[in-house]
């Protein structure tokens, strides 16, 4: 997998991954317009878009229902490093659902992707490319 981000602004970032573009953005009161998610916002985005997928893909095959999912995320902004912590992922049913449909829908969301990277800390290597400086002269 593969994104690449271009500056587009002071705090303003176009996020491409295949032929799909994202902003990312700060508010106002961090020197952005607001004309797009913070990037704290896109990994709630990421989280729960990637949970609404596997409760809907549980639902679809157990023929329950194929519409209507909801996922709220929430996280808490935490110090020393500054970090989020403290998620919560909440899905609502379309349906209802009995006691073993529940838990079912619940090991379902346990295999998103996105949730299953939080929990194992990944290696994460940072490289910097910098322009060629001629020596004065």
């Amino acid at each position: 997998m593969h994104v690449h981000v271009t500056q587009t602004g002071p705090v303003r970032f176009a996020v491409q991954a295949r032929s799909h573009i994202v902003v990312s953005d700060q508010p106002p009161d961090n020197g952005g317009a607001d004309t797009g998610m913070t990037p704290p916002e896109l990994l709630l985005a990421s989280l729960g878009s990637c949970a609404a997928f596997y409760a809907v893909q549980y639902l679809k095959s157990r023929n329950l229902a194929d519409s209507g999912v909801e996922v709220s995320v929430t996280a808490e902004k935490l110090k020393q490093p500054a970090r989020l912590g403290d998620f919560r992922i909440d899905v609502v049913s379309p349906v209802a659902l009995t006691p073993e449909q529940e838990q079912g829908l619940l090991r379902s969301v346990h295999q998103c992707l996105i949730y299953n990277t939080l929990l194992s800390v990944p290696q994460v290597r940072i490289a910097l490319t910098v322009p060629q400086s001629h020596p004065a002269g």
